[in-house]
């Protein structure tokens, strides 16, 4: 049993601090890699809980991994989300106020595959043309349109 879940069997769905780690990955054509979740039918990047005494880029690369079948080779510090735009309730009822650490993954292989589980899709999006994202994925997002947005004429 993970740590969340033991957590939720002592808190019910009260709210609680929830550390993540998350992946945006790019392909070469600069488009991002987005998941539709199966919980709220919602696109949202790779992450998820980090675990007790876990690194947070071992979370992300896991997550990643779990989520889409990509292996990360590199991760690049994107920055750290919280507060008030990161308080989610999911459909399940467990409420959360998320600190996320959001990784950039350029350098990646792997067969992409959906987990099935809590995803249904994979999808490369153009940065300007994304679908529906989830409520706690939004903030960072505009954070990650608006870097790109400056660094438009710088190679990566």
């Amino acid at each position: 049993m993970g740590y969340i879940s033991s957590l939720r069997e002592k808190v019910g769905h009260d709210p609680i601090i929830h550390a993540a780690a998350s992946v945006i990955v790019e392909n070469e054509k600069g488009q991002i890699l987005l998941q539709k979740r199966t919980d709220n039918g919602t696109w949202s990047y790779a992450g998820g809980a980090v675990e007790l005494f876990e690194r947070t880029e071992d979370t992300a690369k896991r997550e990643l991994f779990e989520e889409t079948g990509l292996i990360a080779d590199e991760l690049t510090l994107f920055g750290v989300f919280s507060g008030e735009e990161l308080h989610y309730t999911y459909p399940n009822g467990d409420e959360v106020s998320t600190i996320d650490i959001l990784y950039i993954c350029r350098k990646y292989h792997g067969e992409l595959r959906a987990d099935g589980d809590e995803v249904s899709e994979l999808r490369f999006f153009d940065i300007q043309e994304l679908p529906e994202l989830s409520p706690p994925v939004r903030m960072p997002m505009e954070e990650y349109k608006a870097h790109k947005g400056r660094n438009a004429n710088v190679t990566t």
